[in-house]
Parts: structure tokens; C-alpha cells; sequence
């Protein structure tokens, strides 16, 4: 058949075969629906569910017809799949009042689950009818329309991104409202994982990669040449801002060359992370309270509630412990997590420094000298080329086994992307959230100069459109790793909307 040597192709597991899946079929089906004279709405403002919407119908289907686009059916309990497919459309159902429900699977429907559904079905007065199409029922509808059948399979990822960015100027705050909504859900669960990056650090004064790297620069200029010839801070200041415009090592690279010369041996060196100890700590900037109110509002959301402890387990790619700090004054239970054989009670949450841990007071742990610091591009080939790391281990398993919440992360990661590749290859749809920067027309189109504003780019109007496309192509990708976009401008912004997730669960 036709659809089975096209659900081959796009069959590689996880949300980029759904989404795949999804896009030829309401492309398949807009052009056989056009072909009768009638209209296909594909996932419109104003359906909440459903993929796609006949208003007038088509083939055997007479009135209005919400269509719902599944992978893989089997793989959803019946009694879970009426409810989360067929009874939430009763709310939908209010609003567009349609008469028929057509769900089209990739994979063939099997009789004892269409017999299971049907009786579930026949047991409530449904005020519409229910179909389901298997590849079978879709070839049908492919052979009469086989010379678009190609184009539209071949163009899928483009095809989906057209879709994306031909509606309607979308209300992106409002969007974030609905999707905040998902994430109380997911957080009121239970299976929830916080993965934690530089951003929640900076929140509290800590600095950024570059600032340290830099530093550390002057560390070991100084440790080399302080006794051959006089030099002050503000020269070794400007032959660290020379070399880094001239040579532009990446940040990995630039460690490792760090850590060669601040080091005596081979191996973690002592002398090397006394330094970036050291330097992390006394570069934080002051002014800035170290209980910022993002710290604050993630050991919030660690608070054991009435049903119990809601987050299951933090995953922090940071070194400091200033986390820790606060889940200590918020009387929380933990225990940090940084080589693999640490263990911890069943009252206690776990928080794994997968990168490594360097607390301010090192006497306060043990066997920091067995973790793995991934602050060079040799730590870094450890973990990514070996698959077993007991911090991949940890992250695999918090992205199959939980809904994550990322925060203060780029998402640029190429190991953290790597994983959730592998962990959504058991998922239909996005499970986890990041939080992302949107660009806003003012910074992109001005940069700040002399004390001013000066416009780089004139044609303003063309940057607002450019910018809407670049943020839903963000959207788009993303989804492909299972992960759904929670767009903010303001680093404020963050904390307000976890303090909204947690505030009614006490």
C-alpha cells in the first residue's frame, strides 16, 4: 500500500513521527476535501482539540467533522483513551457543535480494541458519531489522490512549518495561559523533574561561563608571569579581551587550555578546581540577593504538599550549591547526587549535579574528589561518549519517567538534545517544558550604544513578521525532542509563573 511504505519512512519513534504522520494527513486530506468544493481547517484558533475541521463534511461524512490524528492507538489503554480523546471532546463539542469524530491512526486498529471502544461508546449518548480510519481506510484516500501523494510526503517538515506560520497572528501570552494550565497538571501528578542551568544561577549574581572563564585567565596569567615582568590586572585585562577577539576559542576549548595550565598533574587537579571554586563564588555579584526570587520560587516547588511531594528529583547542571542553601532554609530533605554511587532515603529529595558539584564549603560533603567536573572538552567527551555515565543514566531517566520542567537552559546543549532524542523515542506528543526567551522587536531592531539606543534595523514591520516565524520555528523543533516552548521576556516572569503551578496545591 501506498500509506505503509510512507509511515516506513517517517517511523523513526517518538513526537517527530507523530507530528510527520499528523502533517500528511490533514495536507492528504485538505486537497481531497477541496477536490469536492469544500473547505478543511487545519487546527484553528478556535478548536481546543482536534487536528483538523470539515465545517461542511466529505465522502460518507454528512455535517460538520472534527478530525483527531493518532500514531499508534495501541498503545493507549481503552478506558484512558476514551477519556482523554472522546470525552474531552464533549467540550469542544459546545462550541462547534459538530456530528461527527474521525480518528486516523498510522498503525492498523486492532478488532478486540475497535469491539472494547465501540462497547465504552454505546454505553453514553454521545451527541456525535465516532469513525476510525487504519492505514487501510487512508490508502483509499491516497490511490484517488496518488500525484500530490509524494510531493506532500517529501515536503512534510515544510510543510508543517508553513502551516504553523500561515495562521493568524497568534496571542502568545495567551497561549502561554493554556499551556501553564498543562503544566499545573502535569505538576499536581507527581512524576515531576526540575532540570536546572546557568540562568538560575545568574539569578542570584553568579557568573555567567565567560566571566569565569575569564578570570580564570587572570588566575593563571598571573600565576606565570608575576615574577618575570611587571604586569597590573588592567594589562592582563586587555591581553585576555585581545585574545578571546583574535583567536575566539570556544568556552570547552578555552577551559581545557585553562585547566593544562593551572594544573600540576593529569586528572582533576586539585589546584584547578581550588581555582574555579575559588573564582565561581568570588565573582558573584553582591548587589543581587543570593535567595533570588527564582531560587526561591523552585524550592517552593520542591515543598512536599498534603498528597505528597510533588517533584521527584532536580537535575542541575550548575556547580554551586546555592540550591541546596535554599531547600536547607525551607527545612526540605535532600541529598546532593555527583559521582554514581550515591544513594538517598526515600524522604529525600534527590538533586544530581551531573556536571559536577563545587560547593563553597567542601568540607561540608564527601568524595567530591570522585565526581566528574564537566568544565573542560575532556569532561565533557567522557560523559557524551559514554552512553552508561551515570549522569545520562539520571537524565534518561527523568525524561522517561517524569514530566521535566527546564529552567535557565538554552537548550543548545548538544548532549542534553542528544537525550531527549533517545528518551521521546517512547512518546506520541510533547511531555516537557522549557522555558525560552522570546525576542522582542525593541532588542532585536535597537542595540544599546553610547549610552543610547541606536536602530540596526529600519524595517521594523519586517522584523515583527521575521520574528514571529523564527520563535514558531523554535516551537516547531523543539517539539521534535518532546518538549513545549514557555515563552517569557523578562527574567521576572519566571518565578510568577512557577509560583501560579504551585500556589493552589498546599
Amino acid at each position: 500500500m501506498i500509506i505503509d511504505d510512507i509511515i516506513a519512512s517517517i517511523d523513526e519513534g517518538g513526537p517527530k513521527s507523530y507530528y510527520s504522520f499528523e502533517t500528511f494527513v490533514q495536507h492528504l486530506l485538505k486537497h481531497h476535501i477541496e477536490s469536492q468544493e469544500k473547505e478543511l481547517l487545519i487546527a484553528t484558533d478556535s478548536m481546543k482539540y482536534g487536528d483538523a475541521f470539515a465545517p461542511d463534511g466529505f465522502d460518507q461524512f454528512v455535517g460538520p467533522t472534527l478530525i483527531e490524528v493518532k500514531f499508534n492507538l495501541a498503545r493507549l489503554p481503552v478506558k484512558s483513551f476514551i477519556e482523554r480523546s472522546i470525552y474531552r471532546l464533549l467540550n469542544e463539542y459546545t462550541e462547534n457543535n459538530f456530528k461527527n469524530v474521525l480518528i486516523v491512526s498510522a498503525k492498523p486498529i486492532s478488532e478486540k480494541f475497535l469491539i472494547r471502544v465501540e462497547d465504552e461508546l454505546s454505553r453514553n449518548n454521545l451527541p456525535f458519531e465516532v469513525t476510525f480510519w487504519g492505514p487501510a481506510d487512508l490508502n483509499k484516500v491516497a490511490f484517488k489522490n496518488r500525484r500530490v501523494v509524494n510531493k506532500i510526503s517529501s515536503n512534510l517538515f515544510s510543510l508543517r512549518l508553513s502551516s504553523a506560520i500561515s495562521k493568524p497572528i497568534r496571542d502568545w501570552k495567551h497561549e502561554r495561559e493554556e499551556i501553564v494550565e498543562n503544566l499545573k497538571i502535569c505538576y499536581k501528578k507527581g512524576q515531576f523533574s526540575l532540570f536546572l542551568g546557568a540562568g538560575v544561577s545568574s539569578s542570584a549574581g553568579m557568573p555567567d561561563w565567560n566571566t569565569l572563564l575569564n578570570s580564570l585567565f587572570v588566575t593563571y596569567l598571573t600565576q606565570e608571569f608575576d615574577d618575570d615582568v611587571a604586569m597590573g590586572d588592567k594589562d592582563i585585562d586587555d591581553l585576555v579581551r585581545r585574545l578571546n577577539s583574535i583567536d575566539e576559542p570556544s568556552s570547552l576549548m578555552a577551559a581545557r587550555y585553562l585547566r593544562k595550565g593551572l594544573s600540576k598533574g593529569d586528572g582533576e587537579a586539585k589546584e584547578f578546581i581550588e581555582a574555579v571554586t575559588k573564582n565561581l563564588y568570588k565573582l558573584r555579584n553582591n548587589n543581587l540577593a543570593i535567595d533570588s526570587e527564582l531560587i526561591k520560587s523552585i524550592a517552593s516547588m520542591c515543598l512536599p504538599r498534603r498528597t505528597g511531594a510533588k517533584v521527584k528529583s532536580v537535575v542541575t547542571y550548575n556547580f554551586d550549591d546555592l540550591l541546596e542553601r535554599q531547600l536547607s532554609n525551607n527545612a526540605i530533605l535532600h541529598r546532593c547526587i555527583y559521582t554514581d554511587n550515591e544513594s538517598y532515603d526515600p524522604d529525600e529529595l534527590p538533586v544530581y549535579h551531573v556536571h559536577g558539584f563545587l560547593p563553597e564549603d567542601r568540607k561540608a560533603y564527601d568524595g567530591l574528589d570522585n565526581s566528574t567536573l564537566v568544565f573542560s572538552e575532556e569532561g565533557y567527551h567522557q560523559i557524551y561518549s559514554d552512553s552508561y555515565h551515570w549522569s545520562n543514566l539520571v537524565q534518561l531517566n527523568s525524561f522517561r519517567e517524569s514530566n521535566c520542567l527546564m529552567v535557565g537552559l538554552s537548550m543548545t546543549d548538544p548532549n542534553l538534545r542528544r537525550l531527549l532524542d533517545i528518551s521521546s523515542k517512547n512518546i506520541e506528543r510533547s511531555k516537557h517544558f522549557a522555558f525560552m526567551k522570546r525576542l522582542s522587536s525593541s532588542d532585536f531592531c535597537y542595540e544599546d550604544k553610547n549610552g543610547g539606543k541606536l536602530k540596526v534595523i529600519q524595517n521594523t514591520d519586517a522584523s515583527d513578521k521575521f520574528l514571529e516565524r523564527h520563535h514558531t520555528l523554535n516551537e516547531e523543533l523543539m517539539k521534535e525532542l518532546g518538549v513545549t516552548v514557555i515563552w517569557y521576556e523578562t527574567y521576572d516572569d519566571i518565578p510568577e509563573i512557577i509560583r501560579a503551578v504551585t500556589k493552589h496545591e498546599n
